[in-house]
């Protein structure tokens, strides 16, 4: 094992604390970056109609399983070579990458293709109605070609953060967003593009950040991307459903959760409705964003450290990360709290969506501190390879207990059962995230370990 590694001696000595956040950092700047050109597709085409911003709304159900497909082989890929990384065995790290990568592009050209080609059945299928249809149609075509960029990019980036380079992670992402951004309000009034423009804007933002991305993995020690590296066989296959399983079901889910509660929102309150959730939503994404960054941070920490038999170092990080996670998010959610109807008119000055998203989002933020446990304990078992049990944990925020409470609770309820449905749920992941957690944390007693 090559231990005089400067990356090896990063990973395996800095002390836990600071090296969490030295890899954070970067990785918090770039959710927020990313959290912030996530959401402004959804405040500029708010100036344009509720129909609109309803519609961005349901194609975000399109994007989180696109997402759930880059993240599959992302994680599945890093979290694998991150393992060998630690214990010394190169030729399989440099191998997963690029067949990870591969993976993501065949993927993402299968999405594009059948994407498209059934595109009005998909938009019906996600809760499109008349008035919605036609800016749907428009927005979710665009998207759809981008596939491929997005899957790419996610694996890239993933694979970046568990090497330990957040840096060129930070800087690929921040790119993206920067284009981004720059172009909805070009495409959307200047050149009156509407929705299409915004979508434009989008993949134009994640085709820069696939760019930028492939450029970084080729500097410093970070392994470098060959065609003849790839290996699309059972072995890499497996490993990469066994540790990217957890992502697939936790943004696949988020995808079927998105389009039930767009449905029920319909079924309930009309455009409005939808628009107020689906903003709520995207506030929702903006809170989570520092804490999936601060997460992000830990898990090459775990995975590398898991791979070198210092399990001690693995456990450290993951208390270090709950405590202050949580006390991160009670501030951020009290501050959404206090300021709900603000921050919901910000995106769209229409008192029936104002009334939804207020309502929605002060359950979110009530909750919110919760997700430091549920998603640092899913990070946790994901990054150790411990598949199933991640699975389970990722299932059941937006699946086990979401698609149950979303049936129930607004036949109970009504409108406002769908406006709590995330805060119920979150409240039974926290029970479950509680006893997995402790199932592996209670074996972190030494330093001998069986992988």
């Amino acid at each position: 094992m090559q231990t005089n590694s400067k990356r090896y001696d990063m990973m395996t000595k800095t002390p836990i604390p600071q090296l969490i956040l030295k890899l954070a950092v970067p990785t918090i700047i770039s959710m927020l970056v990313t959290g912030i050109y996530n959401t402004a597709d959804t405040f500029f085409v708010g100036k344009i109609s509720t129909e609109a911003t309803a519609a961005v709304g349901l194609v975000f159900t399109v994007m989180a399983l696109i997402q759930a497909t880059g993240f599959f082989c992302g994680h599945g890929s890093g979290n694998y070579l991150s393992r060998m990384l630690g214990a010394g065995k190169y030729k399989e790290a440099n191998e997963m990458a690029s067949t990870g990568f591969a993976l993501a592009i065949i993927l993402g050209v299968l999405i594009a293709l059948i994407g498209n080609i059934f595109v009005d059945d998909i938009a019906m299928m996600i809760g499109s109605t008349t008035t919605t249809l036609e800016d749907t149609r428009k927005y979710m075509r665009i998207i759809l070609i981008g596939a491929p960029f997005m899957t790419g990019q996610f694996v890239i980036n993933n694979q970046l953060r568990f090497q330990g380079s957040a840096v060129y992670a930070m800087i690929g992402l921040m790119c993206g967003a920067v284009m981004n951004m720059g172009l909805d309000p070009l495409l959307i009034f200047v050149f009156h593009l509407g929705v299409s423009g915004a979508a434009i804007a989008t993949i134009m933002g994640q085709l820069t950040s696939f760019i930028v991305l492939l450029i970084g993995s080729r500097k410093g020690e970070n392994i470098k991307l060959s065609f003849k590296d790839i290996r699309l066989d059972s072995y890499y296959l497996k490993e990469i459903s066994n540790g990217g399983a957890p992502s697939l079901f936790r943004q696949g889910l988020a995808a079927i959760a998105s389009l039930l509660m767009n449905k029920a929102a319909g079924t309930y309150g009309g455009d409005a409705a939808i628009a107020g959730m689906s903003v709520n939503t995207r506030v929702m994404m903006m809170m989570s964003s520092a804490l999936i960054g601060f997460g992000q941070g830990y898990q090459p920490v775990c995975s590398f450290n898991y791979g070198a038999n210092l399990k001690n170092r693995v456990k450290e990080g993951y208390f270090f990360c709950v405590k202050y996670a949580t006390v991160f998010l009670c501030l951020v959610g009290g501050i959404c709290f206090i300021f709900a109807p603000s921050i919901i008119s910000f995106f769209r000055d229409d008192p029936d969506v104002i009334a939804v998203g207020t309502v929605a989002l002060k359950w979110t933020s009530a909750t919110i501190p919760l997700s430091g446990c549920i998603v640092m304990t899913n990070m946790m078992l994901q990054s150790i390879g411990k598949g199933f049990k991640a699975s389970i944990m990722a299932s059941c925020r937006n699946g086990i207990f979401f698609i149950p409470l979303i049936i129930i609770l607004p036949g109970i309820f009504g409108l406002f059962g769908v406006e709590i449905t995330q805060a119920v749920a979150d409240m039974f992941s926290l029970l479950v995230s509680i006893p997995l957690a402790y199932s592996e944390l209670k074996n972190f007693k030494d330093n001998s370990l069986v992988i």
